[in-house]
């Protein structure tokens, strides 16, 4: 995949690392599927599509609510794992597909809510949203979930951002300062804002764990060659050494809920 508003267009794959995507990116605290479930997101019966969805983190996490979940990546190999990891965790109530978020080609107002967590930038967010409104029901909700690690807060996550830069000087996923909300133009004639919600909370991780999880961003497993990826993997092990175990983490979650306009 290519964006030439991310990375400079430089080239990125999330299937390449689809293992360690199931192995390492099932991140999100409880409380944010508490906060939404509370929201209205993962009802017995529901019907929710959920976009960019890689190896299914979120349905495989809101499974045990009763909702029925469709599962959807431009990766073929990212949802290959995900069918892998339903049906070894009994998950029968998602459904798989491959498709862009501009282009799924289900029904008209074939959904009760669509989710996108941590890929809507990676969308055409206009073609997006059209598709989005086109497929959910009257009054169906759109939950759009981003959570991100805080450089400024905390000099481990800093660091860890400046030795990314040095093996991905084009990577501009980092230096993220806490989200402050503005009403997006993708959702003009097509969305009301129904909920805003962002907290701060830390992340507990091993360094195993947390040096997975790095390898599986994109800026590293994504986009660097194989070499680069274990000589970025061995010098930030040994700049964990200093750390103490566990690794405790700031990040901010912001979750935006709309509902879909009649028109």
């Amino acid at each position: 995949m290519k964006n030439s508003r991310i990375d400079n267009g430089q080239q990125f794959d999330f299937g390449k690392i689809s293992s360690d995507y199931a192995d390492f990116r099932d991140i999100y605290p409880q409380s944010m599927y508490e906060k939404l479930i509370e929201l209205g997101i993962g009802r017995n019966g529901q019907k929710i599509l959920d976009l960019g969805s890689g190896t299914a983190v979120l349905p495989l996490r809101l499974y045990h609510t009763g909702a029925v979940f469709t599962a959807t990546d431009i990766s073929e190999n990212q949802i290959r794992i995900g069918e892998k990891c339903a049906a070894l965790n009994g998950c029968q109530n998602i459904n798989f597909r491959v498709c862009p978020a501009e282009e799924t080609g289900f029904e008209d107002e074939s959904f009760d809510a669509v989710t996108a967590v941590q890929c809507f930038q990676y969308f055409d967010a206009g073609k997006a949203a059209a598709e989005i409104h086109r497929v959910l029901k009257p009054n169906g909700l759109f939950c759009k979930i981003f959570m991100d690690w805080l450089p400024y807060e905390d000099e481990k996550i800093a660091e860890m951002e400046r030795l990314v830069l040095k093996y991905n000087p084009g990577w501009n996923g980092c230096g993220f300062r806490e989200f402050r909300y503005s009403y997006p133009k993708w959702a003009k004639d097509k969305f009301a804002i129904d909920t805003i919600h962002s907290y701060n909370t830390v992340l507990k991780f091993t360094k195993k764990d947390w040096v997975g999880r790095i390898r599986t961003c994109r800026g590293v497993g994504a986009s660097l060659s194989a070499e680069e990826v274990n000589a970025f993997e061995a010098e930030y092990k040994a700049l964990l050494e200093k750390y103490k175990e566990p690794l405790m983490l700031k990040h901010q979650i912001h979750i935006e809920v709309y509902r879909r306009s009649k028109h």
